[in-house]
């Protein structure tokens, strides 16, 4: 397959990267973004599923029955989140012992308060790992698929916000350590218990996150210098006001 294009803004229903565990190793293989379940009578059904609730993933029916054995780790440089904007809110914000502290409120067209994205990555630079399931489905329309051509699909497994994310958000992506990954990706490993114990955030001192400019809101726009820090106190280019 083609090597996917640089994208640091990547959104729900594009195709990203997953490692799978095969006869052979772990593998880097293309799969669309949003779980689309092999008994799933249509594709659509994966814009509902780019999440998967690490508190259920072994109850719902759409995860419980690959969760035993199609799990996967999704790469990534790090993810975006949106802070709610309010008077004199604090961003968590690790640049030396600094805090940026926002100017008065913003507001969008809409009269709305502006939410701030924030750029959430590992302190160390190092990609993270997260936790993933994923499924695949055949369109069974013979029209509409007359090669009958198979759909690889993931969805990425969600917890409780650790410490550092609790300001911006109640939930997170999982996290996986070095140390776990082959344990999580081993398709021998049918233990739902120790499985699902791995599911926890991420600790306190892993992850650093900075205000990045409203320009990320649009999907169109997917340069690396939707990355870069920026001061929310100056005017963004990327704010509709």
């Amino acid at each position: 397959a083609e090597p996917l294009p640089e994208n640091y803004n990547v959104a729900p229903t594009n195709e990203i990267y997953a490692v799978v565990e095969t006869p052979s190793g772990p593998q880097l293989q293309v799969f669309h973004w949003g779980l689309v379940p092999h008994w799933a009578k249509e594709r659509k059904i994966g814009q509902k599923m780019i999440n998967a609730r690490a508190e259920t993933v072994a109850e719902k029916p759409a995860f419980k029955s690959i969760l035993r054995k199609y799990r996967c780790i999704i790469p990534a440089d790090g993810f975006y989140e949106w802070q709610a904007a309010q008077t004199g809110m604090t961003v968590p914000v690790e640049a030396g012992d600094l805090a940026l502290s926002a100017e008065p409120l913003k507001l969008t067209k809409s009269g709305k308060p502006a939410k701030q994205p924030m750029f959430i990555h590992r302190l160390d630079g190092e990609p993270l790992a997260f936790a993933g399931l994923w499924s695949v489905w055949t369109d069974r329309d013979a029209e509409a698929n007359p090669k009958g051509l198979s759909l690889h699909s993931a969805t990425i497994i969600t917890t409780t916000a650790n410490g550092t994310m609790a300001p911006v958000h109640d939930r997170m992506p999982v996290i996986l350590p070095a140390s776990r990954w082959h344990e999580w990706l081993d398709p021998s490993n049918d233990d739902i218990e120790s499985l699902t114990g791995l599911l926890v955030p991420a600790p306190d001192d892993l992850l650093t996150m900075h205000p990045v400019s409203t320009e990320v809101n649009n999907v169109r726009n997917k340069g690396e210098q939707l990355t870069d820090a920026i001061d929310p106190s100056t005017p963004d280019p990327g704010r509709l006001l």
